[in-house]
């Protein structure tokens, strides 16, 4: 009997995962609840629909058996990412949020407001209100734990993590971000500036090339080639920049255009769609290459501000934060919210904008919590709200972005200092 039972409770959860992805969400609750299905809830999954459409094809076509070797492998448990087609039920095998530690703790002279990893993960900057930009390695971030030594960054070290300081800028830095193929580190600032500097030469200091805008900047994103650039400003027009030539292209359609200033923009990993996020409460969705509008996502928090918007590493969804501390994913072939994942800021609406993100492999969401000051973190398939994580700032966290290769990341605050956070390997004594 216990097999059978596995296998109805399975066929149950994906009755009600499927009915959730479908948006029956009443139905699927109740139905939850009358099976005992609701702790935890299934999450949002197409599995059912495909299994059915794949079991059709067996008895409709007798000889769909001899193809069958030429499908993909669309069930597999392993998974590089977030796919609630195939993998709503894989458990996380990422380490939760909530183990993650301070390892490094790095102090500008103004408040923290800007932080970015490069693509492998290897480097980290931050940009601070002082005008500076630190880059630091964290390959020796992770030596000076092993070894030992103070969290700080105080007294001489040969081996000290920062390894350039860039001062070019003369207002706040607003926004980071490493060039996807060189070694070059882009900024921009309240004085509408975007900056670009080759950190390869260990004596640099100021820019190579300076993009003078007309509004303070306000977040940037390169092409995967490394070719454009998307700014963001205090403005609704988004501009792209060919940065070789430092030209600059908008769409020519005004009604593509948002109607407050851009708070966030963002590349899907094949260039193909961009997103943008804007005060005026909608996200929009943009062809790569013609640079028109395609999709807009009106009243996307129900007319908050939104604060980030982040296209997942297979592009299928989109996660987005609101000035409502609501954090919520998105399905672009369907253009509707799956899953909302809430419980931050409880005691009300927050103050300052704050980015939304996913760990390195996807398994879990995490979100800075303006109020409480720690870290929310839900599982990313199922919105299962996890232990909180003390961020020990003594002011807000204003920027916070995870690393892209492993079980780390950046905050910085208005207390002036970055924190390094990383999960230690579990470590046996002999």
């Amino acid at each position: 009997m216990k097999p059978d039972i596995k296998d109805r409770e399975y066929m149950y959860r994906l009755i009600i995962g499927q009915l959730f992805y479908d948006g029956h969400q009443q139905i699927a609750v109740t139905l939850a609840n009358t099976l005992g299905c609701s702790a935890p809830a299934p999450p949002p999954s197409d599995k059912l629909y495909r299994l059915v459409t794949i079991a059709k094809q067996f008895v409709e076509d007798p000889d769909y058996k001899a193809e069958e070797k030429s499908l993909p492998m669309q069930f597999e448990t392993v998974s590089t990412g977030l796919d609630l087609e195939y993998d709503a039920d894989v458990q996380p095998v990422s380490p939760e949020p909530s183990q993650y530690e301070t390892i490094y703790l790095t102090v500008h002279k103004a408040p923290c407001r800007a932080a970015a990893f490069n693509s492998d993960g290897s480097l980290v900057a931050t940009g601070s209100a002082d005008c500076s930009i630190k880059i630091m390695d964290v390959e020796r971030i992770l030596a000076r734990e092993k070894e030992h030594r103070e969290m700080n960054e105080n007294g001489p070290d040969a081996h000290h993590p920062v390894i350039r300081t860039l001062y070019d800028h003369v207002d706040d830095v607003n926004t980071v971000l490493f060039h996807p193929r060189d070694a070059i580190l882009i900024s921009g600032s309240n004085d509408k500036t975007v900056k670009l500097f080759d950190f390869s030469k260990t004596a640099v200091k100021r820019a190579m090339k300076t993009l003078s805008e007309v509004y303070p900047v306000r977040a940037l994103s390169c092409h995967p080639g490394g070719e454009f650039l998307l700014v963001a400003t205090d403005h609704p027009t988004v501009r792209l920049y060919n940065i070789e030539t430092a030209q600059a292209y908008a769409s020519a359609n005004p009604d593509d255009q948002h109607r407050e200033s851009v708070t966030d923009v963002h590349y899907s990993e094949n260039a193909r769609l961009y997103v943008t996020a804007s005060k005026d409460g909608d996200v929009k969705i943009w062809d790569g290459v013609s640079n028109r509008c395609v999709e807009t996502f009106k009243r996307a928090h129900d007319g908050s501000a939104i604060c980030s918007a982040k296209f997942t590493k297979n592009g299928k969804y989109l996660l987005t934060s609101g000035m409502d501390s609501i954090v919520k994913l998105w399905e672009l072939s369907t253009n509707r919210c799956l899953i909302v994942y809430t419980g931050a800021g409880a005691t009300g609406a927050q103050d300052y904008a704050t980015s939304a993100s996913f760990n390195h492999n996807e398994d879990y969401v995490l979100f800075p919590d303006e109020k409480s000051g720690s870290m929310c973190s839900w599982d990313a398939r199922n919105s299962d709200r996890k232990r909180l994580l003390a961020l020990g700032h003594t002011s807000a966290c204003r920027t916070f972005v995870h690393s892209p290769s492993m079980p780390a990341f950046m905050t910085g605050s208005d207390d002036h200092r970055a924190r390094f956070w990383y999960r230690k390997p579990a470590t046996t004594d002999n």
